[in-house]
């Protein structure tokens, strides 16, 4: 069972926010321990809301579900003592820091690879470990901006825009667990860890592997479309007199049913929209005539007649539609984590056989340094030495948190 996998393996996660949370997320669904190291403040995906469930980002605990958490201050002496002693059990360490951050700690990879020469190291930041901007920061929507995704999305002549979801941050971390795999399998061969240097900016290129080899056939810029794609038309979202419907007919067979069900057999001879090619050059002018008369039915109306055509299509969703969707309902893709008496939360469980990975149940976020205690009680840590670090600032521990204060409110 692929939720079974990694059982036996244990991963220390020193990341914060989405990428990495994203790569060590994905190893917990597939049974290695993850062990979440934050800050005695905490990670700042904690406060990245709304929305929040009780005090912690609904974001947070979408990003670190199946975690251990402990809290620990890694450039006090003791707080590094207790990381290199996780590490030391670990078969992987994942962190998102700065490049040169880990290694100030006494906690990089090449002070690491002699003692542990086993340890699989990962290292996420956003423009790799070398090269010019290795030492910038960088977010999603930054790397959505400097990668040239940016420049893709949106109506034309209109102002810049994003993806909402942070789409660079998580197929980074996809790239991340990727590497992380392989290098383990390596090590199943020779008996060595590996370095994973991933990074938001090849992420990014890389989820544009379509966009920018057409660039580089043609030399032309690409500029903003809507929904509508470069390279096939039809192929975008058309309104409807109650909404939006996306209809992809570009391939001959269905160009030409498409214009039987539209009763519109003479667009079939206009020499403007007779293949593919010539469609995407002549796309405002298909837009405006094909959206005439999607203009005249209902989506619900025209989905029928579509899907009897053998076109490609379906309404435009939003995400109060989602749990209603048979089709992610029947692959288990939303999941529910048991919050105690916060709740619950639904979140995408996992992609890979979802049916049957989503059928056991999650284990929710950690709280801030819920499992601090016990953790350092594996390690050998005694009840007095616990204390006396946790009073010199050394580790935290949830339960020195205040009442249940919702300080985001």
């Amino acid at each position: 069972m692929i939720r079974e996998v990694l059982k036996g393996i244990t991963v220390v996660d020193f990341t914060q926010i989405g990428a990495g949370p994203t790569c060590t997320m994905l190893l917990s669904d597939m049974g290695a321990r993850v062990i979440k190291v934050e800050p005695l403040g905490g990670e700042i995906g904690r406060s990245l809301g709304p929305a929040w469930v009780g005090k912690d980002a609904a974001l947070f605990h979408g990003f670190n579900r199946g975690k251990q958490g402990i809290a620990l201050n890694i450039k006090s002496e003791e707080g590094r003592e207790v990381a290199l002693a996780l590490i030391g059990r670990a078969d992987v360490v994942v962190e998102s820091m700065r490049p040169g951050a880990m290694a100030r700690a006494g906690l990089g990879y090449e002070q690491l690879r002699g003692k542990f020469p086993r340890l699989v190291y990962c290292s996420i930041s956003a423009y790799g470990q070398q090269g010019p901007y290795a030492g910038r920061a960088g977010v999603d929507g930054v790397l959505q901006a400097d990668s040239g995704l940016m420049s893709l999305i949106g109506m034309p002549n209109g102002e810049p825009c994003k993806v909402q979801a942070p789409v660079v941050d998580v197929m980074t971390g996809y790239v991340a667990c990727m590497g992380v795999l392989a290098s383990l399998s390596q090590r199943d061969r020779t008996g060595h860890g590996e370095y994973v240097d991933a990074s938001l900016l090849n992420s990014a290129l890389a989820l544009q592997q379509p966009s920018i080899s057409s660039y580089f056939a043609d030399g032309v810029v690409p500029s903003p479309i809507g929904s509508a794609a470069p390279y096939s038309a039809p192929n975008q979202a058309f309104h409807t007199a109650d909404g939006w419907i996306m209809v992809a007919a570009y391939m001959p067979e269905r160009w030409n049913n498409l214009c039987q069900v539209l009763k519109r057999p003479d667009l079939l001879d206009d020499p403007r929209f007779q293949t593919s090619p010539l469609r995407v050059k002549n796309l405002g002018a298909l837009t405006a005539t094909l959206t005439e008369t999607f203009r005249t039915r209902s989506c619900a109306d025209w989905l029928v007649e579509l899907e009897q055509a053998d076109i490609l299509c379906t309404k435009v969703a939003d995400y109060a539609d989602l749990d209603r969707h048979p089709q992610i309902r029947a692959n288990r893709m939303l999941v529910d984590l048991d919050l105690g008496e916060r709740g619950s939360l639904r979140v995408p469980g996992f992609p890979l056989n979802s049916c049957q990975a989503n059928a056991a149940s999650y284990l929710r976020a950690p709280d801030l340094g819920e499992h601090t205690e016990a953790i350092l009680a594996e390690l050998g840590y005694s009840e007095e030495k616990i204390a006396r670090m946790r009073a010199g600032g050394a580790v935290f521990c949830s339960s020195g948190l205040p009442s249940a204060v919702d300080c985001h409110e």
